[in-house]
């Protein structure tokens, strides 16, 4: 468990880094222009990774003090729009998903292992523990972050 455990917290720690080092050096279009129709430009994704993380923050923080608390799900399109995403400002964004991070990682590295397995019951997941979202967390960032690759790929190769 323990060595599962850090390798969660380690991927978790370095995400914002990869993503910060995908977009450094992308023009403001590339990075504002959508791949296609309803689809998500990579500020918005960053916007997203930003307010998911303020979730799973809250999340992980709820399943601690209140051990099989129910946790409700959110409509990701909903927070985007109401949220403005497409408007963001890529680096406040980063920022913003970095310092949660940041926070999160610091709330990981902390807990014992008994307080790695407290749990909550996610309104479509059903049970899952601290470890599970944690690990969630990682395999997110990594989705986003190959879809951040292939939507900044396409648009140098335009």
């Amino acid at each position: 468990m323990a060595k599962a455990t850090e390798t969660t917290i380690a991927k978790q720690r370095e995400a914002p880094g990869r993503v910060a080092r995908l977009i450094a050096n992308a023009p403001q279009e590339a990075l504002r222009e959508p791949p296609a129709p309803g689809k998500w430009s990579v500020v918005a994704i960053l916007a997203h990774l930003a307010e998911d993380e303020l979730s799973s923050s809250w999340r992980y923080r709820q399943m601690l003090e209140n051990p099989g608390v129910a946790l409700p799900s959110f409509d990701q399109e909903e927070w985007a729009r109401r949220g403005e995403y497409a408007f963001w400002d890529s680096h406040e964004a980063l920022e913003m998903f970095r310092l949660l991070r940041e926070a999160n990682v610091r709330l990981l590295a902390g807990l014992t292992a008994e307080e790695w397995q407290c749990s909550g019951v996610h309104a479509e997941r059903g049970r899952f523990t601290v470890a599970e979202l944690a690990f969630h967390m990682t395999e997110h960032d990594a989705s986003h972050i190959e879809q951040i690759r292939r939507i900044l790929d396409a648009a140098v190769g335009a």
